[in-house]
């Protein structure tokens, strides 16, 4: 049985600028070197129109994995990551290389010109018998972690845009 995962970001940014920022290929550049771990790499982003398309590679040092994931999964976690954007919602997927582990889900950006929020729902799937759950909780909670550096960075850097 899946667990959920659910977070929310909040921009004090424009909707519009948020939107601008997730179509700007330095964006996703500057994001993945500040907040991708180690050996994280942007593959590709595609603007056409108001879809966006965005194949990163991020990871996680094993050193900050707890003893449960290691056990099973020994060294970095290296996780293949896709969001498919259309105006302001996306769907994502990311896996884990070498594991049973997906991340499914949803974004949805609201707000106005005061500030944008993004609520982000999902799952998390770690097909591996009796054990499949602690990993899966240990999953939800570094990537609440990783969701809550990639608010940071990019209230940041919309901030840095301005200026």
């Amino acid at each position: 049985m899946a667990t959920p995962l659910a977070y929310t970001a909040r921009y004090s940014h424009p909707v519009a600028a948020v939107r601008a920022a997730i179509s700007d290929e330095l964006y996703w550049k500057d994001r993945i070197a500040e907040v991708g771990g180690p050996s994280a790499r942007l593959d590709s982003v595609t603007v056409n129109g108001d879809q966006v398309r965005i194949e990163m590679v991020q990871a996680i040092a094993a050193e900050q994995l707890p003893a449960a994931i290691t056990a099973v999964r020994p060294g970095d976690l290296i996780i293949p990551r896709v969001e498919n954007w259309t105006g302001n919602s996306a769907t994502f997927e990311a896996r884990v290389d070498g594991a049973p582990a997906e991340v499914r889900g949803t974004v949805t950006l609201t707000g106005d010109d005061s500030g944008a929020t993004a609520t982000i729902e999902g799952s998390i799937e770690v097909k591996i018998p009796l054990f499949g759950s602690k990993i899966e909780a240990a999953i939800q909670e570094r990537l609440t972690e990783l969701l809550q550096s990639e608010e940071e960075f990019s209230n940041n850097w919309l901030a840095s845009q301005k200026a």
